[in-house]
C-alpha cells in the first residue's frame, strides 16, 4: 500500500477512533457521577448556565474521556501509520489539543481543571500510546 495514503488513512482513523472513545466515556459518565441537581448536560447552553454548580469530582469523566480519547487516537495512528509515526500521533494529540482549547473557551470550567485538562490531557497521553504502539516493524 501506498505510505503516504496508509498514514493518511492512519490519521483519520486516528482521530474517528479517538472521537468515539471520547463521546463513549463522556456519555457514560452521568451514570456513574450524575450531573448536579439542577444541571442541565443535554445542552451546550444549559451546561455554560449550570457549569458553577459542578464539584471537582464532576470534571473527572471530561479528563479522562480526553486523556483516553486522545490516547486511543493516537495509539492507532501510530500502530497504522507505515513511517513518521512521531509526527502523526502528535498531529492526532495536536488536534485534540485544539479542540480542547475550543472546550474551556466555550464552557467556564474552573482555572485547575483549565490547567490540569491542557497540560495532561492531550500530549502527554498521544506521547504514551506512541511509546507503546509505534514501535516499526
Amino acid at each position: 500500500m501506498n505510505p503516504i495514503f496508509r498514514n493518511t488513512l492512519a490519521v483519520i482513523a486516528g482521530l474517528f477512533v479517538g472521537s468515539v472513545v471520547n463521546m463513549s466515556i463522556i456519555l457514560m459518565s452521568g451514570s456513574i457521577i450524575p450531573p448536579p441537581n439542577g444541571a442541565d448536560v443535554t445542552t451546550m447552553e444549559g451546561l455554560q448556565k449550570t457549569m458553577h454548580l459542578f464539584e471537582p469530582k464532576h470534571f473527572l469523566f471530561p479528563f479522562l474521556a480526553h486523556a483516553i480519547g486522545t490516547f486511543a487516537g493516537a495509539a492507532t495512528t501510530a500502530f497504522i501509520a507505515i513511517n513518521h509515526k512521531t509526527k502523526l500521533a502528535l498531529i492526532i494529540g495536536a488536534f485534540f489539543l485544539l479542540g480542547g482549547i475550543v472546550n474551556v473557551c466555550t464552557l467556564p470550567s474552573p482555572m485547575w481543571y483549565t490547567l490540569v485538562d491542557l497540560v495532561f490531557a492531550y500530549i502527554p497521553t498521544s506521547y504514551l500510546a506512541l511509546r507503546l504502539f509505534g514501535k516499526s516493524k
